[in-house]
């Protein structure tokens, strides 16, 4: 035995023959499990979020129940910068994007507030529609104004850059999730139609401004049949025709959806018809205050091309027929495909308890994603799809399909245990 393996022996036995006791390394505290649920929702690795999804699994008190009402009520918010910060970043995929931000001075972390995220023109930056829209939307909103580099806000990566900004205020600031707004001018304005339409169950309310749409992409704004529409445009607007707007606003009539149309006869000595004047902006806002998401709808209206399968709120495309494929930039391809609007469809619909009803066009498999707030989870459910019985029976809520849709979505307001596989019988020919 070592002379140093005796000193520690002698030593042990003296202090112990005192009546003193010698303090044992202790073993850190177990991490609660709301502050697990939230490490997983928040975490940037996916070998780290697996690691946690399973710890999670393994805890006594993960139920689906309780850990539902820890996202729901128990996020922690600190404190953050406030007023206006006109040169945050956002990185993704290795590149940085200016962000500009304005915090109303009398935030409090405790206080969910609305946020307007808003897409400046051609030319313009993000920090330069700052000043314009903070006066007017009070202390009531978080605004964020990302730049993305010549407007071009009709591109995939332009999509990220909006989505990648509403997750980067909801994790730094308390975001009411049913008072989040998009709009934009111009080229901003055709980026708030193209993300708005794709997704939708994210906003309680688009507001494009002197923009408009091709005409192979009008089948999206099917998307928005719940989603508040106001549209804004210059009458003498040469850059963007007031025609773009107005046939937008006839084809929301057609399929019958309620929206606010706005003409305006101004003219800017810089930029003609093409802006968006100050006067217009109280109303906008007053527009913006008395709306609010509903995060479950019972009906549901999907449209949707090749490159855009994300879940859509309690719904999404698994496979298809042949349909249409945009390109990066969204809008620039037109092969016959798109010319001809070939793209798949959901129309679903919570017709009574427990009975939800489906028409799909050109759709080979979807998913349903549920709760009990839509259903009754204790009795069976029945699901037609084009009228003929696709399910029947009870449903099983997982824990596993809570967490994992609860980070995919990071929506608190809309979080599904159950997951059913729907696939759709051709009809006999």
């Amino acid at each position: 035995m070592s002379n140093r393996v005796c000193c520690l022996i002698l030593v042990t036995h003296v202090l112990c023959g005192a009546g003193l006791s010698i303090a044992q390394p202790t073993a850190p505290a177990p991490e609660s499990l709301a502050s697990l649920v939230f490490h997983y929702l928040d975490a940037a690795d996916s070998d780290e979020a697996d690691r946690l999804l399973r710890t999670i699994q393994a805890h006594a008190d993960a139920t689906v129940d309780h850990v539902s009402r820890i996202m729901q009520t128990d996020r922690a918010y600190q404190s953050q910068p406030i007023g206006t910060l006109p040169e945050e970043r956002i990185t993704i995929q290795g590149r940085a994007y200016p962000l500009s931000l304005s915090i109303p001075l009398t935030y409090q972390p405790s206080k969910g507030y609305g946020l307007v995220v808003c897409l400046h023109g051609a030319g313009f930056t993000g920090d330069v529609y700052l000043e314009r829209w903070q006066a007017r939307l009070g202390d009531e909103y978080l605004l964020a104004c990302p730049t993305y580099p010549s407007g071009a806000w009709f591109t995939r990566g332009a999509e990220e850059l909006v989505l990648a900004t509403i997750q980067f205020v909801f994790r730094r600031y308390h975001v009411d999730p049913d008072r989040v707004f998009l709009t934009g001018m111009s080229n901003g304005g055709i980026g708030a139609w193209l993300i708005g339409m794709h997704h939708a169950p994210l906003f309680a309310g688009i507001a494009p401004m002197a923009s408009g749409l091709d005409d192979v992409l009008m089948p999206f704004l099917a998307n928005l049949r719940n989603t508040p529409i106001y549209i804004i445009h210059g009458a003498k607007d040469q850059v963007m025709p007031v025609e773009l707007s107005r046939s937008i606003s006839r084809e929301l009539a057609v399929l019958g959806y309620p929206h606010v149309y706005r003409e305006h006869q101004g003219e800017h000595p810089m930029a003609g018809g093409h802006y968006f004047p100050r006067e217009e902006l109280p109303d906008l806002v007053t527009w913006l205050n008395r709306q609010r998401r509903e995060p479950l709808p019972k009906r549901l209206t999907l449209v949707r091309e090749a490159s855009h399968f994300q879940p859509f709120n309690w719904l999404r495309l698994e496979s298809t027929d042949p349909i249409a494929a945009f390109s990066e930039d969204l809008v620039s391809k037109r092969d016959d495909q798109i010319k001809r609007r070939e793209y798949a469809k959901l129309d679903a619909e919570i017709v009574a308890p427990n009975r939800i009803e489906v028409k799909a066009e050109r759709v080979q498999r979807y998913s349903l994603f549920l709760n009990d707030q839509l259903i009754d989870v204790s009795q069976p459910l029945t699901v037609l799809t084009n009228g003929q019985v696709s399910f029947e029976g009870p449903v099983t809520l997982s824990l596993e399909t809570l967490l994992r849709q609860a980070r995919l979505r990071q929506d608190p307001r809309q979080l599904f245990p159950i997951h059913l596989a729907i696939q759709v019988r051709k009809q006999p020919s």
